[in-house]
């Protein structure tokens, strides 16, 4: 996906909210940036949980090293309850905040594999008004096997620099949803763990210590491709996992409505073996088919009786595809006013 606050042509989703149609690299850097609020210490900094503990070992064989103990506090991890973020794709952050009635503590926006991310006006007041920037990095038209041996390392340095400059932890998202339709790196686990591995090693090399690495599939696999797990890069190159997911409703004949949990439940429970917080880093619900409003009174129960290591939830507010937006109807508007100023999603 593209754009940094606004609407956007691409993705164009398919069935369950997990396709994707992404725009060439760096039409992202022609977008208009968002207007960023400046916001004092209160809620964001509560939720910043700096002190870390990464202790993992990388075997041979990806995906098949043993979980990290989930007793080590995770960076960025709330102490509490869960972190709420936000695409802001429907208004500026001032008005979606003062729309909603609390201030998210993520802000979620997408960049192209020569966008510099780490020098622009959106990540930077992110960290200076104390929400924590969620970069996701999209390599369009980028082969994989030149990030692996070593071609494109001039540009994954100056991000990694870049990167280490900020200073302040951030959720560093690269190549999510590579098991659905974008296929990053050919729909081939080993070719996409080698590149993101390599990345990696080379901001860890730079002393970007402060990068939280998110690896975040989509809910549904792309039909004849490999399954999410088998593309995770191993527990030493992951702090995060994370999940994309849509309940599209049922405005298509052939789709069906999905409760929140339903949707992430099978998921889930691969991701939860990992031992690692989980952040959901895009979901949305379509109006046709259901109550929009009471999937949204559904998420915060789901998170607390089902889904216990879903640490952060981003909603993508926006309407594309579907009826994304939050403020899809006075209901939902409301049931979404009521979620976000619940205790558990403001530690």
């Amino acid at each position: 996906m593209t754009g940094r606050g606004i609407p956007f042509d691409g993705p164009q989703r398919r069935r369950h909210g997990q396709g994707t149609d992404r725009r060439t690299a760096g039409e992202s850097a022609a977008a208009p940036k968002p207007a960023v609020r400046r916001f004092g210490a209160g809620l964001a900094s509560a939720a910043l949980v700096t002190a870390t503990v990464l202790v993992a070992t990388s075997c041979s064989t990806a995906g098949e090293e043993p979980a990290t103990s989930s007793s080590a506090t995770a960076p960025l991890e709330p102490s509490e309850g869960a972190l709420l973020g936000h695409y802001y794709g429907d208004g500026t952050v001032e008005e979606t905040d003062a729309r909603i009635g609390t201030t998210p503590g993520i802000h979620l926006t997408y960049y192209g594999w020569e966008d510099d991310w780490s020098a622009s006006e959106a990540t930077r007041d992110d960290l200076s008004g104390n929400r924590i920037p969620l970069v996701n990095w999209e390599p369009f038209d980028v082969d994989f096997d030149d990030i692996i041996d070593g071609s494109l390392d001039a540009t994954i340095e100056k991000r990694a620099d870049g990167a280490k400059e900020l200073g302040e932890p951030f959720f560093l998202d690269f190549a999510a949803e590579m098991n659905e339709e974008e296929g990053w790196g050919g729909h081939d686990p080993e070719r996409y763990i080698a590149a993101y591995r390599h990345i990696h090693d080379i901001f860890e090399d730079r002393g970007a210590s402060n990068v939280v690495w998110v690896w975040a599939p989509n809910v549904t696999d792309s039909p004849d491709a490999p399954a999410a797990m088998s593309y995770y890069p191993g527990d030493r190159y992951v702090d995060w996992t994370g999940i994309d997911g849509y309940n599209w409703g049922t405005s298509d004949p052939d789709f069906e409505w999905q409760g929140f949990t339903d949707l992430f439940r099978d998921i889930y429970g691969k991701l939860a073996a990992k031992g690692k917080p989980i952040i959901i880093g895009e979901t949305g619900s379509d109006e046709t088919g259901g109550s929009k409003a009471e999937w949204i009174q559904g998420i915060v129960p789901g998170l607390k009786d089902e889904f216990p290591l879903i640490k952060a939830l981003v909603w993508f507010d926006v309407d594309k595809e579907r009826h994304w937006q939050i403020a899809s109807s006075p209901a939902a508007l409301a049931a979404y006013r009521r979620m976000a100023a619940d205790p558990y999603l403001t530690p």
